[in-house]
């Protein structure tokens, strides 16, 4: 079953999520943790973790798709597993 999207973080760049979870890791990181906002942060940063994977994993299957059509057509070829130009 594919994960849906959740309305907030579908609006949000990779890049902004990106900063959002290291926002998020530093509240963590702090010598005192509010407890009154520790689940509603937990709960965002797993919200975001899985987003980015996500988009990590489509973005990897879209290169991997791409590339070998990208070299057929005698273009530059691409290592689907690192994005690097060979």
């Amino acid at each position: 079953m594919a994960k849906q999207t959740t309305p907030d973080l579908a609006g949000l760049s990779y890049a902004a999520a990106s900063a959002e979870l290291d926002e998020i890791v530093a509240f963590f990181d702090a010598a005192e943790v509010d407890v009154d906002e520790l689940v509603a942060k937990l709960e965002r940063a797993t919200a975001l973790v899985d987003e980015l994977d996500s988009r990590l994993k489509a973005t990897k299957i879209q290169v991997e798709e791409l590339a070998p059509r990208l070299a057929a057509a005698g273009g530059v070829e691409i290592d689907p597993e690192t994005g690097e130009v060979l």
